[in-house]
């Protein structure tokens, strides 16, 4: 299984599920919605009986499988569908194909689980390339399926906006589409395919993107992200940018100087923003609000902007920065909301102290978040960013550099063992990335995702690897061809899946981590006490 259970037992006896069996008990809605292929009835018993067990973490559960055909014990919703989950691995992998009629046979078995990190997420960039709601749809189910239950949505960046706004229509109506996108590799001259890009969620599709998501006991964490990364939203609405230009949507990669201003304005339409996706959601305990990457020389240059800072006591531009942040956090905590950062935001100081912090720049600063009394998503970018090649060769589509592995990521450990007691519990869990820029279509997303994705899974369920994962994958990997997923062969693309034949040196990992903790180290001894 992937991920392995905590506890797998082989048990003599067996039975025979059939498309169409009974599932009674407590909690067969749970049981249902994992297996739709199965076809599953309810009734007042069956082949399936399933169980709450208040004794039971809400996301834990016993599975038994044998002679008298499959009983569950769940402390609630999510531990009856995962242990759904753990029993659809139990069959043939041509049990994930739609088989009307079929019959399947369940060995033995017994399995005790629970997750050791509640945060179980992947990130997708939606902004440089769109993802249509049918994309994203699949994408829950194939996390559901791998015991993942948070799907990052990065709904804005330079390059589009990509969520209805019935408040400020033009966001979705200018700031949707650009009309060319780069295509050239990292350091490379820009060129452009010429060729216009764009598509948008409606709220009415954010709001079935949750009901889904909810039914498969997924999370949506929608990020808008701010106050850089601006262009987009500066193209629909010059005046709440920090100097009143106009602005066009950025047809290329890397970062821009655009930023939304700071003052009352600025707030206000964040806040309305923020009312839309929440009302569409529905329950929506997080929002990232990203805090990344802020080019802060228009604030410095503004007469007005550094009027309105010294208004409110704050010394640097940075100290405005961390409080506009916070007065988002603050009104987001209003609406019932969390708050989500990348870790630039809290070097900056000021966050409030329920704010999660995402590390993407590694777990140094991670541990200081951590240490600091903040909520931790370790995200570093070795080797959590899936925008990196599978491999150093000329056959991988292009990425923005290379190499993570599965065996990189099966290797990775969200809460090192050389961390404090105290520290090691502020990590709430692992998240991968999987920025677009160099992911035009969803195939090359399915492709970018798995198989690491599935070594993410079990790292993020279990907090490490079991033995036999390499395996185990391979076993896996005839669940996924069912299920019609394009992963990265493990001898290499197939022919279609390669791209251009030119491939520079490009930038190597062991280089941008090299960059990343200089980075980091300049911010922290400059780093205002938080």
């Amino acid at each position: 299984m992937i991920p392995r259970p905590a506890l797998l037992n082989d048990l003599s006896g067996s039975c025979v599920l059939t498309s169409g069996a009974t599932v009674s008990g407590d909690l067969v809605d749970a049981v249902r919605t994992a297996l739709p292929g199965l076809d599953l009835r309810p009734g007042d018993s069956g082949e399936i009986d399933v169980r709450r067990d208040p004794a039971l973490g809400e996301e834990a559960y016993r599975l038994t499988t044998g002679s008298r055909g499959v009983e569950i014990a769940a402390g609630g919703p999510a531990g009856a569908f995962y242990a759904a989950q753990s029993l659809h691995q139990l069959l043939p992998a041509a049990s994930y194909r739609f088989s009307p009629g079929a019959s399947w046979p369940v060995p033995g078995a017994r399995v005790e689980d629970a997750p050791r990190f509640g945060w179980r997420g992947l990130h997708l960039d939606v902004a440089r390339h769109f993802s249509p709601k049918r994309e994203i749809l699949r994408l829950i189910d194939l996390m559901a399926a791998h015991k993942l239950n948070r799907l990052h949505l990065h709904l804005v960046d330079d390059q589009g906006w990509r969520v209805e706004s019935r408040a400020y229509p033009l966001l979705h109506e200018v700031s949707s589409h650009r009309p060319r996108t780069a295509t050239n590799y990292y350091r490379e001259p820009d060129t452009y395919d010429e060729v216009p890009h764009g598509g948008y969620y409606t709220l009415d599709d954010l709001a079935e993107i949750g009901v889904y998501a909810r039914s498969r006991h997924v999370t949506v964490v929608p990020e808008i992200d701010v106050p850089g990364h601006a262009s987009a939203i500066l193209a629909a609405y010059p005046a709440f940018g920090a100097t009143g230009e106009p602005h066009d949507v950025l047809d290329r990669w890397g970062i821009s100087p655009a930023i939304l201003s700071p003052l009352p304005p600025t707030v206000e339409f964040l806040t309305t923003i923020f009312d839309e996706l929440i009302g569409a959601l529905g329950e929506t305990p997080y929002v990232h609000i990203g805090g990344d990457e802020v080019v802060l020389d228009h604030w410095a240059e503004s007469a007005q902007i550094t009027a309105y800072r010294e208004s409110l006591g704050l010394a640097t531009i940075n100290d405005l920065q961390a409080w506009f942040l916070r007065r988002l956090a603050d009104a987001l905590a209003e609406r019932g909301a969390r708050a989500v950062v990348w870790d630039e935001a809290f070097v900056s100081g000021g966050l409030r102290q329920d704010t999660i912090v995402m590390p993407w720049r590694g777990m140094g600063v991670g541990r200081r978040a951590a240490a600091a009394g903040h909520d931790v998503v370790a995200t570093p970018v070795f080797p959590l960013y899936f925008d990196y090649a599978e491999a150093a060769s000329p056959d991988e589509p292009m990425a923005i550099g290379d190499a993570i592995t599965v065996e990189d990521v099966a290797a990775f450990r969200p809460a090192p063992e050389d961390w404090t007691d105290e520290e090691r519990a502020r990590v709430i869990g692992v998240q991968a990335q999987l920025w677009t820029e160099r992911v035009p279509d969803p195939r090359t997303v399915d492709y970018r995702l798995w198989p690491r994705a599935c070594a993410l899974a079990e790292v993020a369920w279990s907090g490490t690897t079991a033995a036999g994962f390499g395996e185990r994958l391979t076993e896996h990997y005839g669940r996924l061809d069912a299920l019609g997923v394009e992963y990265r062969p493990p001898a290499g693309p197939h022919p279609w899946q390669r791209r251009r034949p030119h491939r520079p040196s490009g930038v190597r990992v062991a280089d941008v981590m090299a960059r990343i903790d200089s980075m980091t180290h300049d911010a922290e001894s400059t780093r205002p006490s938080v």
